[in-house]
């Protein structure tokens, strides 16, 4: 019978090449059903069933611990300072290097709809990547951030920390319907 994770996630490993390669597929793809199932439940909610949007909901929390636990084994989960530094420079890497060739070749293809989609990702992205930067030198401390609402436009997931703006100056949402964390 196979050992329980006792209300932990499994923990890091050596791995073998192709048990690491097929944990980072499964990441990935865990991560994307996720998500995928998600907006799969926004859609059923809109559509006027509830229970199907919960239910989407749920295997969506299920794909996520999926997801989280092969991270976990890979060894990509660490200190709170460490993720921080791996999440700014996530962020450095998606603004610098992948957003705008992203942005460049649909733009050349006048695909104008995924233009959008990738300038709201690469401001939302510039957004976190000051909110991580200026967490790292309180967290370094040792201390935790201030207990402070963080707010998340649902359409181009730009964000705050405290009030939301009246408009979101990315996509003109209005301050009402940004989601509170």
């Amino acid at each position: 019978m196979a050992e329980a994770f006792l209300n932990t996630p499994p923990k890091t490993e050596e791995l073998g090449a192709m048990t690491a390669e097929n944990l980072r597929a499964a990441f990935a793809g865990e991560s994307q059903a996720a998500q995928k199932y998600l907006a799969f439940a926004d859609k059923a909610r809109l559509d006027g069933f509830a229970n199907v949007a919960r239910l989407f909901e749920a295997v969506a929390y299920a794909e996520s611990t999926h997801a989280r636990n092969h991270l976990s084994v890979l060894g990509g989960v660490g200190s709170t300072t460490d993720n921080l530094k791996a999440a700014f420079g996530g962020e450095t890497f998606e603004i610098d290097e992948m957003y705008p060739a992203y942005d460049a070749v649909a733009r050349m293809q006048k695909n104008k709809q995924a233009a959008t989609s990738i300038r709201y990702a690469l401001k939302a992205e510039q957004d976190h990547q000051k909110i991580y930067e200026a967490t790292q030198g309180i967290a370094a401390t040792g201390s935790d951030i201030a207990e402070t609402a963080v707010r998340v436009c649902p359409i181009c997931g730009h964000t705050v920390i405290g009030d939301a703006p009246d408009e979101c100056p990315v996509c003109g949402t209005a301050a009402q319907f940004f989601r509170v964390f």
